[in-house]
C-alpha cells in the first residue's frame, strides 16, 4: 500500500483522525510523527490516547522537556519527543528500544530525529500547514501490520 493522505479542517477534526487510530492500536505499534512546531503533532497524539482509553483528567502534553511522559489505557503509551536531542549519544541513554519493543505503543514526535536504521515497520504520519486551519496528514505505513493499520483507519475515516 502506497501513503494516504487527508486534510484535516481544524484541530477537532485532527485530533478525531488521533482517536480513530488510538481505537485500532493493539500494542508494540511504533508512530512516528514529524513536523513543524504548531503543526499538529501533539493534538494528533492526544486524540490517540484519548482512543487507547487515557483518563480524560491525564494532561497530555508534549514531553520537550522530560523527553519521555509515560500514560495508562488500555495499553501502556510512550509519548516520546526528540526535538531536543543533541547526539547519538543522548538517543541512546534514553533507552528508546525499551519502549519500541515492548507491548505498548510508541507515540514518537519529531521522528526525523530518529535513527533510520533502529526501526523496520512503523507508521510514520506527517503532518503539514495547509490553507488557515486544515492541516494536511500523509499516512506511510512500513511493514504490512502499518499497511493493514492505515486502510482501516481510511475505511473508517470515509464512514465518518
Amino acid at each position: 500500500m502506497e501513503s494516504w493522505t487527508v486534510i484535516s479542517r481544524s484541530a477537532k477534526q485532527t485530533r478525531k483522525l488521533g482517536f480513530k487510530l488510538g481505537k485500532l492500536l493493539q500494542g508494540g505499534e511504533i508512530i512516528g510523527l514529524v513536523g513543524e512546531l504548531g503543526s499538529g503533532k501533539t493534538c494528533f497524539v492526544r486524540g490517540s490516547t484519548e482512543g487507547l482509553e487515557v483518563s480524560q483528567r491525564a494532561w497530555i502534553r508534549s514531553p520537550t522537556f522530560t523527553l519521555v511522559n509515560e500514560y495508562h489505557g488500555r495499553l501502556p503509551i510512550y509519548h516520546i519527543d526528540l526535538y531536543r536531542l543533541e547526539s547519538a549519544a543522548e538517543l541512546e541513554e534514553l533507552n528508546l528500544r525499551d519502549y519500541l519493543y515492548s507491548s505498548g505503543v510508541s507515540l514518537i514526535e519529531w521522528f526525523e530525529y530518529f535513527p533510520a536504521a533502529e526501526v523496520d515497520d512503523h507508521l510514520e504520519i506527517r503532518l503539514a500547514y495547509g490553507s488557515g486551519s486544515e492541516r494536511e496528514l500523509k499516512f506511510t505505513p512500513h511493514g504490512e501490520h502499518y499497511e493493514q493499520l492505515v486502510m482501516s483507519l481510511k475505511r473508517q475515516n470515509q464512514k465518518r
